[in-house]
This record gives structure tokens, sequence and C-alpha cells, in this order.
């Protein structure tokens, strides 16, 4: 959800206040970089899942407010549109069997909050964009009672000065225009959180960027998006183009959007804060009574609450995390490429094969990012979410090859081994590691699946409000049985 703000109004002299107290904080980490110590003794992952409300009929409920009572656990928390809602699983270790219990405890928490939003007449849904999600569902009021999502959708349409073009063709076209941000809300991902130590950020970051492009052909699960087929991962250019606060004249010039893939390899978390503070304009300048010079001379872990709320409003695909748990600093790379669902069991393959792979190749002693552009790893980010199953990359010592090919050639053995170095257990490897396996075989992702469903009830007769409609339902279905994605059958 992101750090909560006090109002959602700002002066000029705010602005500027919080422009000269971003640069002290970057200053000071910098010198924390340096000096002080971090929280490295055990890495810890973390995961967010975003999730949607429905009613009976499959349409978006806007009631997060009343469902969060329900639930009553602070585990569950608002997300932007009212029909959202987030799960967040608080940090623990790798070793053993722990992914296994966390996905009993995923389970537990899904179902427990499924039987109280019923009790309201609303069902949650885990996927990356709601297939039955309209236009006219995002009039009125649709925004969460929150001031940071109004003091956002305030800062993108200041900078802008003109509504939002969403403009985005795949295997058909959508073209419209937004007064809001709402189109956003539409966007319901997965991160996946890791702990690192300082002087391994960066290779962990670099890996995580080369790994995206594959990320995406294996979990792609946003097909549709208000009744079209668009990209096979819509989410991820609808999420650039819903929140850009760029005219399309400063586009033309090259200025960076919010959501923002990177342009080069880093050496150092620093590069990342650095570049955030010396591109983006500050969209929520809040400011707080904390010296950070004096925080750090006193031997305290300062907050750098303006450095982490302005890194919070860039949207990079591995976002760098700077925060302090119990007086203790630590550093954390948020891979922010999923798209929730289908699935927890599927969601928790494609966590293991991220830790996996990711510690693998930050680890090697040439690094794959020597040998590979950064270009390049950029257009496989965009090839893996606009093709999926149907996506070739280029990758090092291969050139071409299709996506399935690759992670069961390359990047699947150095899953195993990854986690076999994080001491993960053999049942947990075997586990989660077969569903990416099959995937692969069967060429089947969430949104290959979804696409098949749609296009068997339109040969029936359905038009694509009712396919994008009963899809769903059988989506649900498979959801809760909690098989994994490539299991689920087509109707005939």
């Amino acid at each position: 959800m992101g750090d909560e703000i006090a109002s959602p109004v700002f002066t000029r002299e705010q602005r500027t206040q919080y422009r000269e107290k971003v640069q002290r904080c970057l200053d000071v980490f910098e010198q924390m970089l340096r000096e002080h110590a971090f929280e490295i003794e055990r890495p810890l992952t973390g995961l967010e899942i975003e999730l949607n409300l429905v009613d009976e009929h499959g349409a978006p409920m806007m009631a997060n407010a009343e469902v969060l009572a329900a639930i009553a656990d602070p585990a569950f928390q608002t997300e932007l549109g009212r029909y959202n809602i987030e799960l967040n699983i608080p940090p623990r270790p790798l070793p053993g069997d722990s992914a296994i219990d966390l996905e009993d405890l995923l389970r537990w928490s899904m179902n427990h909050a499924e039987e109280r939003a019923r009790s309201l007449g609303a069902q949650i849904v885990m996927v990356g964009i709601l297939p039955t999600l309209r236009p006219e569902h995002l009039q009125g009021e649709w925004m969460s009672a929150n001031p940071r999502y109004a003091a956002l959708d305030d800062a993108v349409f200041a900078a802008r000065r003109e509504d939002i073009e969403l403009d985005i063709a795949g295997a058909e076209s959508l073209r419209m225009y937004s007064p809001t941000i709402a189109p956003e809300s539409a966007c319901t991902s997965v991160q996946l959180h890791l702990q690192v130590a300082p002087e391994e950020f960066a290779p962990h970051w670099n890996a995580a960027q080369v790994l995206a492009g594959p990320q995406l052909a294996l979990g792609a699960n946003s097909p549709f998006l208000f009744g079209k087929r668009l990209w096979a991962e819509t989410r991820t250019e609808l999420f650039l183009q819903a929140t850009d606060t760029r005219s399309p004249e400063l586009r033309n010039q090259g200025v960076r959007p919010p959501v923002f893939f990177g342009e080069r390899w880093v050496t150092s978390i620093f590069d990342l804060f650095e570049e955030n503070v010396r591109y983006f304009p500050a969209l929520l300048p809040e400011t707080t009574d904390e010296d950070p010079e004096a925080e750090l001379a006193a031997g305290r872990a300062p907050r750098l609450q303006e450095l982490r709320l302005h890194n919070g409003t860039v949207y990079r695909w591995n976002r760098p995390v700077y925060d302090v748990v119990d007086g203790a600093p630590h550093l954390r790379v948020e891979n922010r490429v999923l798209p929730a669902g289908p699935t927890v069991v599927d969601v928790m393959a494609n966590a293991a094969f991220y830790y996996g792979v990711v510690r693998m190749l930050a680890a090697e002693e040439r690094p794959i990012w020597t040998k590979m552009s950064f270009d390049a790893a950029h257009a496989n980010f965009t090839e893996g979410a606009r093709r999926g199953v149907d996506a070739v990359f280029y990758w090092p010592g291969i050139g071409s090859v299709p996506w399935d090919e690759l992670v069961l050639r390359r990047l699947l053995p150095l899953a195993d081994e990854g986690l076999s170095r994080w001491n993960v257990s053999t049942a947990v490897r075997d586990r989660y590691l077969s569903i990416i396996e099959e995937r692969c075989k069967q060429r089947v992702n969430g949104s290959s699946w979804q696409v098949a469903a749609v296009q068997a009830f339109e040969r029936r007769g359905l038009d694509r409000p009712q396919a994008l409609t009963e899809m769903l339902r059988l989506y649900m279905a498979g959801m809760h049985a909690n098989e994994p994605v490539h299991t689920w059958e087509v109707p005939g």
C-alpha cells in the first residue's frame, strides 16, 4: 500500500522543503552504506498479494472497507480501488520446509478472508487484472478512503494537465481517456521481497532485472482489460500508462515515467536512490521532524522517511527498499514483476523459481549482465509481457530462444541449485519446481488458460462480456481448489 500521509494537499513551500530534506536523506544514506552496520544475519523473504473483490455476478464490488472490517486481520489492508485489498505476509527465512508452511498460512488466510467476505456478499479473486472490470465501474466512488490515493491522483494530473490516455495494442486494441488514475487500480500483483547485505544488493538487483522477462512468460495472468484481449500480461503496460505524469511532448523529450524498468546495470543500491532523486519530481512531498544527521550521529538508524516516501512513488519493477525494523536498518530487493494468482500454489512456485534463479545469477563469477546489454533485458521484459507463452528471448550463449526451452534447459536447474544453497528442503524444491516444469512442457500459464476458456465460450455463442463472466466463474473454482493452472481443463 505504501506509507501513509497526513494530507492530500501540499504548498509550494512544502515542495521546496521536501526537495532539500530528500537530498539530506540521500547524503545520510550514502554515509550509512560506507559506515553503518545493516541487518544481514539471516536473509529474509517477504510476500504481498493484491486481491480483487467481486459480487455474486462477478462484477467488481466497491466494499473493501466493509470487507476489511469483517476480516479483522491487520495482515489485510486497503489498496487503491474500493474493490481491492492486499494481503501482507511477515518476513520469514527460506530454509527447510518454510515455503510449505507459508503455503498453508496463505491458504488459511485466504480461506478465512473469503468466508468473512462472503458474509457481506463479496468474493475474493486473485488475478492480475479482473477480467470483468469495465470502464463504467471506475466512475463515481471508486477510490479507497485514504489521503495517499487522493494525493497521488492530484499529483499525477497536476503534472500532466490533461486526461490520461490508454493506448494498448495487442491481440485486440484499446484506446480511451481517463480523468483519474482509476485504471491503475486494475493492476493487482504479487511482490516478492529479499533482504540482502549492502554489498550483495547490486548483483541481486541486476539478476532480478535479467530474470524479469522469463518471469512474465511463466506467470502472465492479465490478458483482458475492459473487455479487450491485449497483452499476455497487460498489467505491465497498463500500470505504465495509468500513472504516467508525462504529456506526449515530455515523452518525446525522453523524460522518464514513474513506472520505470531502468536504463543501466548498477554497482550499488545508492545508484537507484540517487537516480530517483535526480530524475523524478516529488509526488507526495510530506516532511517529518526527523533530523537524519543527528540520528546517525547518535548511533541510531534514521528512518529517512522522505527518501523512503519518494522511493515509494517511483514504480520500478525491481525496487530498492531501505527500512528500519526494531532499530536495525536493512536493504531489500522488491520484485514487482508478477501478477497475482492464479492459485496459492502457483504463486509459491513462481516465488521458488525467482528466489532460486536470482541466488545463482547473483553468485556467478562472470555475471550474465556483463554479457548482455541492459536494453536486451528490457526487450525481454516487454516480450514476456506481450507474448507470454509465445515469447522468444535473447540469452547470452544461446541467442534467440523460446521461453520454455530457456527455462527447462538453463533456468530450472539454476533454480533447483539456488534453492539448495538456501538450504531449502528437497520436498519444497520438488513440489514447486515441478509445477514450473509442467507449465513449460504444456506451455500454459494463467493468461493462456484465460484466453482459451474465453474463446471456448465464444464458440458456444456467448458474447465477450458473458464469456468473461463464465471464464471468471471457472477461474475462481480453480483458484479455490489450489490446483496448478496448467492442470485446469478448458471448457469444450
